[in-house]
């Protein structure tokens, strides 16, 4: 929060309702780097620590309840501690945690993911998204013989060297330091103009397109389909790979992901939070003679020299497979998505509404089963920044409410009355807000 308010009632309030965070971001900041386990878990003045979560609902280690809308990042569509996934997951730890094998659970895993997404050829696993975007840049150049990927300015594909490239305002600035500018120079970042690729395309050294299909941030600024249609049809004129960044819209906008619902059909698919089924896990997919550039043929010229390696200690470990089979089977054919979309859609008209009562100039937007809140009343990866922002999420806290980067997730777990409670909460913290004339500042 911003310095005006370092002692207002609501800071107050979260400081007491959450001593037993604060003893134990004591503790983090000795133990671990940076105080968190995750950037995102950064927050002011100190995140809350929480101690347990079943359904919709976590609880802190101060005991407060909370109606959770970060779902695990956006991992768990079907909440916290689902049967389906429990009871999948319980069974095989009884039986192998780790075979330092192959086992028939990564067979159906990956035939799970074919039948859902029909662009998707073969499949290989990874242990977070972050891997799975790397191996599809490395792919598409293996493929292509060509170094230059471009991206989307704003969009996220996970924290390896090549994805550090113009991220957050400023884009000319990485988001991480400890990056070769060499490999940065590989990287060709772009605003979302159809133009701009195509000029960039023409001239022949782009291996891949990589694009977040619902827009930056998960969709906080968005894109049209038919954006994502033009660069289909770019990248097929000029033999370059499109790769959709599916780690958060992947089986979350459909039961197919983005590409299903838009009918769009990329080359390579990267996948992971819901693809484990909220444990961790990630793939990469697509058309068969890209991805079977992992495929060793005993031809050392071949083996050596043209094929992919790819180890990893957890890949296809039979816990997540377990988890994921079952979570994917229990998604097909869309009616947890039917429930979930339209609670998220009665849940964004209610914010608005709140934010509307009060004559704070908000938008609250988003698709399917994802919202975003903007202060500033435009589309923004930073919607909830500044004093106004922290403290709305503070006062969110201490209503009982937990959202994620200025947004969140509804879940098969949500109900009705969660979302009644949450528009409550929402229009008790944004005039606590209001009170303390932070939505002026």
């Amino acid at each position: 929060m911003g310095a005006d308010s370092d002692n207002g009632a609501i800071e107050q309030s979260f400081a007491t309702r959450h001593a037993g965070s604060a003893a134990l971001r004591e503790r983090a900041c000795e133990a671990l780097a940076g105080g968190v386990a995750h950037d995102t878990r950064i927050q002011a003045p100190f995140p809350v620590m929480t101690a347990r979560a079943k359904g919709s609902r976590k609880w802190d280690v101060d005991g407060n309840e909370i109606v959770d809308y970060t779902m695990g990042h956006g991992a768990l569509i079907l909440g916290h501690g689902h049967p389906v996934a429990v009871d999948a997951a319980r069974e095989q730890l009884a039986i192998g945690t780790h075979y330092g094998a192959g086992h028939e659970l990564e067979i159906a895993w990956a035939e799970q993911i074919k039948r859902l997404k029909p662009s998707i050829e073969r499949v290989r696993f990874h242990s977070s998204g972050t891997e799975a975007t790397h191996m599809a840049m490395r792919l598409a150049r293996a493929h292509t013989g060509r170094d230059r990927i471009i991206k989307f300015k704003g969009h996220f594909h996970g924290w390896h060297d090549y994805a550090t490239v113009a991220v957050e305002e400023p884009y000319d600035i990485p988001t991480s330091a400890g990056v070769p500018a060499a490999t940065q120079g590989t990287i060709t970042a772009l605003p979302t103009d159809l133009d701009l690729v195509r000029e960039a395309l023409s001239r022949g050294d782009v291996a891949a397109v990589i694009v977040e299909p619902s827009g930056a941030g998960w969709g906080a600024l968005p894109i049209a389909p038919t954006f994502i249609e033009g660069l289909r049809d770019l990248t097929t004129e000029h033999d370059a790979v499109l790769i959709l960044d599916e780690v958060v819209t992947g089986f979350r906008m459909s039961s197919g992901g983005f590409q299903v619902m838009a009918g769009v059909t990329p080359d390579l698919t990267t996948m992971a939070k819901i693809v484990a089924g909220g444990l961790p896990g990630a793939a990469v997919g697509g058309r068969a003679d890209i991805m079977d550039r992992l495929e060793k043929r005993g031809d050392p010229a071949w083996d050596r020299g043209q094929r992919i390696a790819h180890p990893g200690t957890y890949n296809a470990n039979p816990v997540s497979a377990a988890a994921g089979t079952a979570v994917l089977d229990f998604l097909a054919g869309d009616a947890v998505h039917a429930h979930i979309d339209a609670l998220c859609e009665t849940l964004r008209q209610g914010l608005q509404e709140a934010f509307d009562r009060h004559d704070v100039g908000a938008l609250v937007y988003g698709e399917t089963s994802y919202f975003h809140i903007s202060l500033s009343g435009q589309p923004a990866k930073s919607g909830l920044g500044g004093a106004a922002g922290d403290a709305l999420g503070q006062a969110l806290l201490n209503e009982g409410v937990h959202l994620i980067s200025g947004g969140g997730f509804t879940s098969a777990a949500h109900t009705e009355a969660d979302i009644e409670q949450t528009v409550a909460a929402f229009d008790a913290a944004i005039g606590a807000v209001a009170a303390e004339g932070l939505f002026d500042s």
